[in-house]
């Protein structure tokens, strides 16, 4: 099998960002993901060769400050599902 009418490939610059129709959202959301979220992953912690179930109490520390602003937005929405009904409630059986 003779390969000599290959020709070399070509590389460009690399991926472009999609374009969007609505820019505004998207950095609305990027914003919000940088604000609830602005560390790296800490990569170093996960380790396929072990076995998962063998974490110290820093390990766990360092997931929980990585997952802190995640905790917070959950948080609050568990919040909002429990007292905007309430209050909804509370307003409508109450109106004397």
């Amino acid at each position: 099998m003779e390969l000599g009418n290959i020709s070399q490939p070509t590389y460009g610059p690399g991926l472009e960002a999609p374009g969007s129709n609505t820019p505004g959202l998207v950095a609305m959301a990027h914003g919000f993901l940088r604000l609830v979220q602005p560390n790296p992953l800490p990569v170093e912690m996960i380790d396929f060769g072990q076995s998962q179930i063998e974490f110290n109490q820093e390990d766990v520390k360092e997931l929980l400050l990585y997952e802190l602003g995640f905790l917070v937005c959950a948080a609050i929405g568990v919040l909002f599902i429990i007292f905007v009904p309430l209050v909804g409630c509370c307003f409508c059986c109450c109106r004397c």
